[in-house]
């Protein structure tokens, strides 16, 4: 109940202080000095946040959330913070706090905690996506740590913005074994729960992380593009050299690459197994075995490429999205991994069938309806689409005319 009371006045006397001097500095210019003035390093923020941030904020602005899926993939903190992941979680679930990991530039990529913490964050965007660098959203622990590169902590009416007044944030940078700072591990929840151990344990799973960064083997050097080609069959390569793959890992490989921001593992299970009855350890096993073939190039929880896929579906779909039908027909070997019964790849065939098809219907070109045709002789439709488009003189109007003859007998 002591330390109760001792965060229930100091929260009282920064209000005091923010109600007294957040006006002034706004209007004239004013500058704290006395002994009611908050510390210097949140005075001068304060001075530099008045300039582009409104205190009156309701939450932090927010990045694209598919940009931000994107920049944690390619974070060099994902694989370490997944690797403590069952830690952090842990800590914070017990000690009532959500945890946030940061880019460098401030904007949060990852965050755990408790369904009510988490809740009480996403009302101010403090979740991926969220910007919390000083000008964006003021004064608070993860700007001063990313400004200053030490760790720091905010505590009630320090934070500029008064939306903010109600949590404590203690911040610690994350450095990369070159010494440039990375991003920022936070640790926040709100004023009532403060502790001077939460410094301490931050700076430690901070250090836990540089550590892991350190430890960690160089990144592959070559980036050379595995090549997925699953129209017409299925099979994966890299410089020429076939990847070991069995039929459902090809379907997972082709899954990921037509969607590139990935799935949940719930999502994905559901498109390769449907209604049929599988152990997750079974589901776990292929995808550990593709994240093998493609030297853990798929990401954890939501499950994305982060190593560099060519596929021929993507290209036949990026063709048509340009309105190049000669490409798309050029690529276009058939159907999606015709053996596959995985409703996810059902559903891509089906989908990729139908646009190819209206792009050689919507084609003045009569080259593009006999192409199709070959693969396709009981479409009657696209025969006399053919016969429309060819010349009286044409000799290509037989083969047209006999493909159309044995559609309509069927």
């Amino acid at each position: 109940m002591a330390q109760r009371s001792e965060l229930r006045q100091r929260k009282a006397r920064l209000e005091s202080a923010w109600s007294r001097w957040v006006p002034q500095m706004r209007d004239a210019g004013a500058r704290p000095s006395g002994a009611g003035a908050p510390r210097p390093d949140v005075t001068e923020s304060w001075l530099r946040s008045l300039g582009s941030v409104d205190p009156a904020l309701d939450s932090a602005p927010v990045t694209d959330g598919g940009a931000v899926h994107r920049r944690w993939l390619g974070s060099p903190l994902r694989r370490p913070v997944d690797g403590l992941a069952e830690e952090l979680r842990a800590i914070a679930e017990d000690a009532g706090f959500v945890t946030a990991v940061t880019d460098r530039t401030g904007t949060i990529l990852w965050t755990c905690g408790g369904p009510t913490m988490r809740r009480r964050a996403e009302r101010v965007n403090f979740a991926p996506g969220g910007r919390w660098d000083e000008g964006a959203m003021g004064t608070n622990a993860l700007s001063l740590a990313l400004r200053t590169g030490r760790p720091s902590s905010v505590f009630s009416a320090e934070h500029l913005v008064t939306a903010l007044h109600g949590w404590v944030c203690y911040c610690a940078p994350v450095h990369g074994p070159d010494g440039r700072v990375l991003g920022v591990l936070d640790m926040s929840t709100t004023w009532d729960r403060a502790n001077p151990l939460a410094m301490s344990t931050v700076r430690s799973l901070a250090a836990a992380i540089e550590s892991r960064l350190r430890a960690e083997p160089p990144r592959r050097e070559d980036t050379t593009p595995v090549r997925l080609t699953c129209l017409g069959t299925g099979r994966a390569s890299r410089g020429g050299a076939p990847l070991p793959l069995r039929p459902r890992q090809l379907e997972i490989l082709t899954l990921l690459a037509l969607e590139r921001e990935g799935f949940t593992p719930g999502r994905l299970r559901e498109a390769l197994y449907g209604e049929r009855t599988v152990t997750a350890s079974t589901f776990k096993a292929e995808i550990s075995h593709l994240r093998r073939a493609l030297d853990g190039g798929v990401a954890t929880r939501r499950y994305a490429l982060t190593a560099p896929v060519s596929c021929d579906a993507r290209e036949v779909l990026r063709a048509l999205e340009r309105g190049d039908a000669e490409t798309a027909l050029g690529l276009y070997g058939g159907p999606l991994l015709p053996g596959s019964q995985a409703p996810g790849i059902e559903e891509w065939r089906t989908h990729l069938e139908v646009a190819v098809r209206e792009a050689v219907l919507a084609s003045r070109r009569p080259e593009h309806a006999l192409r199709y045709g070959e693969r396709a002789p009981y479409d009657a439709e696209v025969h006399e689409h053919a016969l429309r488009l060819l010349d009286p003189g044409d000799t290509r109007r037989a083969l047209a005319a006999g493909r159309l003859t044995t559609a309509l007998r069927y």
